[in-house]
């Protein structure tokens, strides 16, 4: 029994996503290189710091993910933290397809990452460690090198809708 009095197999998922989806979360694309040159990336609202000390950062994407493995494959990854005006590029590197990169603009870093243009944020890592998480998988990363990279609102996911930050008066 859970501190509700309900068990954890009575739990609906279609209730889960609904209260999980009460709490807003950021929005981040996760790139990679493949050794072929091409670049990997997927859409996620899980990123969160997990140590300072060492510097370790992590994601959970979902286990049905065509694009974690190529992630995983390539051993490092960048996180591109999202604007609240990056809506469309948010949704173009949702869809799922090998085309979602075309038209994007992006440079290389000196770590061979490919940053997105415009994103508030970045954060360079080395996998750490992906540990089983039931239906997703829980990636750790050894972060290498990170950086403002513009000021902006962030983008968040709330509810099944993309906004910004409101800074209450």
């Amino acid at each position: 029994m859970t501190g509700t009095g309900v068990s954890d197999s009575a739990i609906d998922p279609a209730t889960f996503r609904q209260v999980m989806g009460a709490y807003p979360t950021g929005v981040c694309v996760i790139t990679a290189l493949e050794e072929d040159g091409n670049v990997a990336g997927m859409v996620v609202g899980t990123f969160t710091s997990v140590s300072l000390d060492p510097p370790l950062v992590g994601f959970l994407p979902d286990r049905a993910s065509t694009s974690w493995p190529r992630i995983q494959k390539a051993g490092r990854f960048c996180v591109n933290v999202l604007a609240s005006d990056q809506q469309q590029l948010c949704r173009q590197i949702a869809t799922p397809g090998p085309d979602k990169f075309t038209d994007v603009a992006f440079r290389l870093s000196d770590k061979r990452l490919p940053v997105l243009d415009g994103t508030i944020a970045r954060i360079e890592c080395d996998i750490h460690s992906v540990t089983d998480a039931g239906d997703h998988l829980f990636v750790l990363g050894r972060v290498l090198g990170m950086d403002v990279t513009r000021d902006g609102d962030p983008m968040l996911f709330h509810r099944g809708r993309y906004g910004g930050f409101a800074e209450l008066i």
